[in-house]
């Protein structure tokens, strides 16, 4: 979403702008001091909602809205000022929303609810760390796994780079010594069980993709240190000690191909 702040007091036009901002994470901010410009802008860009001062110095905040609807009929206006007395005015203008100062990211997610019909949501940020040691950050919060094995079995579909590793082939990997049995199988749902757990619990269950027989992991979802590695990331690159997976035996194969 793109939005738009104007407000003529630029002490008042920061305070919005970081209320605005802790409401809506996600969004794209504009903010403008002068009207002039924040009409230039809107006729080279479409904004979804415009918060708006109205007693603004050259140009009341009224008549900016206005001018704002003529160039973008679609525009959401949302007044945001001190003077109650505007209220009705707001209204007749068809105005989105009116909030008085100081306004706070509890009344802007209110207003957004009731345009879009549902809170904003902070976006996650899932990193995983391959080099170091095997772990998983959500919003730099660490993801905790009540298994080693789940851990494991969550490292090797990073490893696999979104190829999908069958009940088999898991098997294969996480417990070569074992023999493929019913209740190896059983024990591997177990496994998996717990896996989802976690990640549900960290609230990015969404990062594995399960068919009837068998798992992957969503590398869009992720960032992940080895994978930048193989792109050339230079921050990658430079943090990269020979150490890509050193808990698991499996990864072998894989520190081959980083190494070349």
């Amino acid at each position: 979403m793109k939005y738009m702040v104007v407000d003529d007091e630029p002490f008042a036009l920061e305070d919005l702008e970081e209320t605005l901002k802790e409401a809506a994470p996600d969004c794209t901010l504009y903010s403008f001091t002068f009207s002039s410009k924040a009409l230039d802008h809107a006729r080279t860009e479409k904004i979804d909602v415009a918060f708006l001062d109205i007693e603004m110095g050259s140009v009341n905040g009224l008549v900016l809205a206005k001018q704002l609807k003529d160039i973008q009929p679609d525009i959401h206006i949302i007044f945001v000022t001190g003077y109650e007395q505007y209220a009705l005015a707001a209204i007749r203008m068809h105005a989105t929303g009116y909030l008085t100062k100081p306004a706070t990211v509890e009344d802007i997610r209110r207003e957004l609810t009731f345009l879009y019909g549902e809170t904003p949501k902070e976006k996650q940020t899932i990193r995983v760390q391959t080099f170091g040691g095997f772990a998983v950050f959500v919003n730099e919060e660490p993801v905790i796994f009540s298994r080693a094995k789940s851990k494991e079995l969550l490292a090797y579909l990073v490893d696999r780079r979104g190829g999908a590793v069958t009940t088999a082939g898991a098997c294969l990997i996480l417990w070569e010594d074992q023999l493929y049995d019913r209740k190896l199988v059983q024990y591997f749902q177990t496994i998996v069980y717990e896996l989802r757990q976690s990640l549900r619990d960290a609230g990015i269950e969404d990062i594995l993709i399960r068919s009837r027989n068998s798992l992957a992991i969503n590398t869009s979802k992720i960032v992940c240190d080895s994978y930048q590695f193989m792109e050339g990331v230079p921050s990658a690159v430079n943090s990269y000690r020979n150490d890509y997976l050193l808990d698991y035996s499996w990864s072998e194969f894989s520190i081959a191909n980083l190494e070349k």
